[in-house]
């Protein structure tokens, strides 16, 4: 799928700065790793709820947690994009490097985005060190997706109403290998708890 890489002439003039501060020493502040969790399925799989349920144990917990919902980025950070696939690619893609800073600041940040190509998974992925991105396919059937739309869009997309709609008019591309696959038509404590679970957010001791 196309995706949109950023090729302004300013950015020839940009070098990386690195801080003084590395991730075990904020790790050493927070009591944990951070992380990228990232939450990919149809509207209406249920993405955000498992997402703010897990940050809301993770909060309880002592973890440093936070969710970026996709409606909530595009009302802000992406407002100025909309939903064609350059566009759904490079609103992607802003997230990843937002998720990479939050990850590096040590906290363990969770998305909830339909993102429906793999290839702009895959980009977020390899943004993140080894081991730090968990991507999540919340793998809801897609009649359950359509029974939970209060908002009316699968009826909206089926009728013509709304071009370009994932699952419907627009393709979804399913993880082929994802870290954790959840179907979220089984009880939301089991669902969070399964993704509690599977993350490792020790520190590991120094070795220095």
């Amino acid at each position: 799928m196309p995706s949109l890489t950023p090729s302004s002439a300013g950015s020839r003039n940009v070098t990386r700065v690195d801080g003084r501060v590395d991730g075990m020493q904020r790790a050493e502040v927070t009591g944990h790793r951070g992380q990228t969790v990232w939450f990919t399925g149809l509207s209406g799989s249920g993405k955000s709820t498992l997402a703010f349920a897990v940050e809301e144990v993770l909060i309880g917990r002592g973890v440093a947690a936070y969710v970026l919902d996709g409606d909530n980025v595009r009302m802000g950070l992406n407002r100025d994009l909309g939903f064609s696939p350059k566009e759904r690619s490079e609103n992607i893609r802003r997230v990843g490097e937002v998720c990479c800073l939050f990850q590096d600041a040590g906290l363990v940040v969770l998305t909830a985005f339909i993102s429906p190509y793999c290839s702009d998974r895959d980009g977020a992925r390899a943004l993140h060190p080894a081991g730090a991105f968990t991507e999540v396919h919340v793998d809801t059937p897609l009649a359950v997706c359509e029974q939970r739309d209060v908002k009316g869009l699968y009826a909206k997309a089926r009728s013509g109403e709304i071009p370009d709609f994932t699952g419907i008019s627009a393709p979804y591309e399913a993880p082929t290998a994802p870290e954790l696959r959840i179907d979220t038509s089984q009880s939301l404590d089991l669902c969070v708890a399964q993704v509690v679970n599977s993350l490792i957010l020790d520190v590991a001791p120094r070795t220095d």
